[in-house]
């Protein structure tokens, strides 16, 4: 089908100075047990391919899933037709904005390697269920393997050919704990730690031996007191820092934003335009990379789904804030320089800016010496809840599993630890993070945005970070 792909987009015809072809194939399985039964998989696969044209500095774009060259062109017709009918009202001219060009080619680890059948996937979930232990007090428990595979080839008239072929797996695990009155549960994995890669993805999260552990800690959640209310220092894991970036670093600095085209629908941005280069965005020891080159993160590719080739930028160094989350279009609109990440969700979907991997650079400081500089405070893991404003500044999360720390030393497990904070003055209080020993890779296959809505796959990689001084609560006593 992509050969044929090829064959066709040659054959095509249009009057517009610029055209493209983005063909995509995406399929999906997902096993899972509740309770060590098996429920029946699902199993999905799409495909179509999306045609643009730049015409008298105006773009426009089709969709189809009929990929003969007739339907082909009958999309590349309809994107022509309507790049005339809107010519008139063009907000930008695109006539100087430069075209991708030339041939690569981007395969995600150990793509070609053995992959367990379906069968062994039930097998091997089987197995790891089994070994939640027998407590009357485990009311439920699911033990889960995602796997998706995306293939995606982009043509251009100016010459520009590109492969990608990416597969991500999501194993995760889920226990609740209920004594009659409480109910608590403890996840590992899944959907918030997916990776590309193979079979060494379960390997390396160590997802057959985390069911017994999830499970002693759903109970212990439920004998623990609430955690404490009040201003604290806060130590957060690496699966907390994920969605910490995300929502306070991510939305605020994509740049289509903060350019007003989503505040209809998911907000605007407490950054502006003038702010880069100049705002105090954390402490000097905050440092934050778009970063597509982590072979097993979650969203690392070759070039984005405009082929701008993609390649590691700072967009915050020492505190200080100096690049957007824009792609092509938006460096063009905007004038700043961006990055790679002009993404899709699927076929049917235009590119717009969005996340890729979004990481905070490790620092230099071990688990022992985190803990052992702070008084009083309370480490915080896993996320279970989050809210943010529309401008993606005041945000209150919650989280799964808390323990206090008192005079440098890990103590008693609390449940129900909240905190919240305005992300202005949240990354300014980062006084410690994390080395290497403590940095993890995390990402999730969902992050919403854009009308109609698009999904995508983005990853956050960080150490174990410090916060002084933020606002922590409990649940109800």
């Amino acid at each position: 089908m992509f050969e044929r792909a090829r064959q066709n987009f040659a054959a095509l015809t249009t009057r517009a100075g610029f055209h493209s072809l983005r063909l995509v194939r995406q399929t999906g399985e997902h096993c899972m047990l509740r309770r060590g039964i098996a429920e029946p998989p699902s199993l999905t696969q799409d495909m179509g391919a999306m045609l643009s044209v730049r015409l008298d500095g105006v773009e426009a774009y089709a969709a189809t899933s009929d990929l003969s060259l007739a339907g082909l062109q009958g999309a590349l017709d309809s994107a022509e037709a309507l790049a005339r009918r809107i010519a008139a009202h063009g907000l930008v001219d695109l006539r100087g904005l430069e075209s991708p060009t030339g041939h690569a080619r981007y395969e995600s680890p150990g793509l070609h390697g053995h992959f367990p059948g379906l069968a062994e996937r039930f097998a091997l979930l089987a197995e790891v269920s089994a070994t939640v232990p027998a407590d009357s007090r485990l009311v439920n428990w699911i033990v889960y393997l995602d796997h998706q595979r995306h293939e995606q080839l982009y043509l251009n008239s100016a010459g520009a050919e590109q492969w990608q072929a990416l597969r991500f797996v999501y194993p995760g695990i889920n226990v609740t704990a209920f004594d009659g009155g409480d109910s608590q549960t403890r996840s590992f994995g899944g959907f918030g730690s997916g990776q590309q890669g193979g079979a060494e993805v379960m390997a390396r999260l160590g997802f057959a031996g985390a069911a017994s552990r999830v499970a002693d800690e759903a109970l212990q959640l439920l004998l623990a007191p609430n955690a404490p209310s009040g201003a604290t220092d806060l130590l957060l894991m690496p699966d907390q820092m994920m969605l910490q970036i995300h929502e306070s670093i991510g939305h605020p600095l994509e740049l289509d934003r903060i350019l007003g085209d989503e505040r209809n629908y998911a907000g605007t941005s407490f950054i502006g335009l003038e702010d880069f280069g100049r705002y105090q965005y954390g402490s000097p020891l905050l440092n934050i990379s778009f970063d597509p080159g982590i072979p097993e993160e979650l969203a690392s590719y070759g070039h984005d789904d405009e082929g701008q080739p993609a390649q590691k930028e700072f967009l915050i160094r020492d505190g200080l804030l100096l690049r957007p989350l824009g792609g092509a279009l938006s460096q063009w609109r905007s004038g700043l320089p961006g990055v790679a990440n002009s993404r899709a969700c699927n076929w049917n979907r235009p590119p717009i800016d969005r996340m890729a991997n979004l990481n905070l650079e490790p620092g230099d400081r071990t688990m022992a010496q985190l803990v052992g500089g702070i008084e009083r405070g309370i480490l915080m893991s896993s996320n279970r809840s989050w809210s943010i404003d529309d401008a993606r500044n005041k945000f209150q999360f919650g989280c799964e599993w808390g323990r206090l720390i008192e005079d440098g030393e890990l103590r008693g497990v609390v449940k129900n630890p909240n905190y919240r904070g305005v992300s202005a003055n949240f990354w300014r209080s980062l006084a410690a993070v994390g080395d290497a020993s403590t940095f993890e890779v995390h990402g999730t296959p969902y992050c919403g945005k854009g009308e109609p809505n698009q999904v995508v796959r983005v990853g956050h990689a960080s150490p174990a970070c410090v916060f002084r001084q933020v606002e922590v609560f409990g649940g109800a006593a």
